[in-house]
């Protein structure tokens, strides 16, 4: 029986290692996430909460995993520094307790 070409390896897959998904090349500025303060209005149901903007705006807003991890918690009147994704901006991702 002949012997294949490339026995074990597969051509074209040098961006990855030995196991794992192909790496990801770093974001751009455009996709990177727009960090903002605010202040707590109201706290809702599943760890999400209404946040005031300095501007006026309210969004809707819940904890980052580290947060959660850590047992932070938030009340009504506390600041907050937030994460939100440039594409849909009444939604924010809280990743730090200010006051």
């Amino acid at each position: 029986m002949p012997q294949r070409p490339n026995q074990g390896r597969r051509p074209g897959n040098n961006s990855r290692g030995r196991y794992g998904p192909p790496k990801r090349p770093i974001k751009d500025d455009e996709e990177k996430a727009v960090e903002v303060e605010g202040e707590i209005s109201s706290v809702l149901a599943g760890t999400m909460f209404r946040v005031k903007l300095e501007s006026g705006h309210e969004v809707l807003a819940h904890i980052s995993g580290k947060m959660r991890k850590r047992f932070i918690r938030l009340v009504v009147g506390d600041r907050v520094k937030m994460e939100m994704s440039p594409y849909d901006l009444t939604k924010a991702r809280i990743v730090f307790r200010l006051s």
